[in-house]
């Protein structure tokens, strides 16, 4: 993609949303989980941002606020995505995945 083409993808919303979701996704491969946590969330926040990245922001965000240790963020992030009526089929499939996990392994800790 030539550098035209870059910016003016950032002037759209989705082009907007997709950005911070990347920034997201380069933060939590480094391990950064409070920074993913900002830029997931500030994609999930933008006006008008389409569902497809909201339902991907939210799940990315719910992964890295369960390697963060904070169980309840995650599973509410999971149980939005799941409950997205909208969102793609993969995505709310995945949630459901990961929702199913976690509740597995909170039951063999106790």
């Amino acid at each position: 993609m030539n550098v035209f083409h870059w910016v003016k993808s950032l002037l759209t919303q989705r082009g907007k949303a997709l950005w911070l979701y990347r920034r997201g996704m380069r933060s939590a491969r480094e391990h950064d989980h409070q920074a993913a946590i900002d830029e997931y969330t500030a994609a999930i926040e933008l006006d008008g941002v389409p569902v497809d990245v909201k339902a991907m922001a939210l799940f990315n965000r719910g992964l890295v606020q369960m390697a963060a240790g904070n169980y309840g963020k995650s599973v509410e992030d999971l149980e939005k995505v799941a409950a997205m009526e909208d969102a793609p089929e993969n995505v709310k499939t995945m949630a459901r995945q990961k929702l199913v996990k976690r509740e597995s392994r909170r039951k063999n800790n106790v």
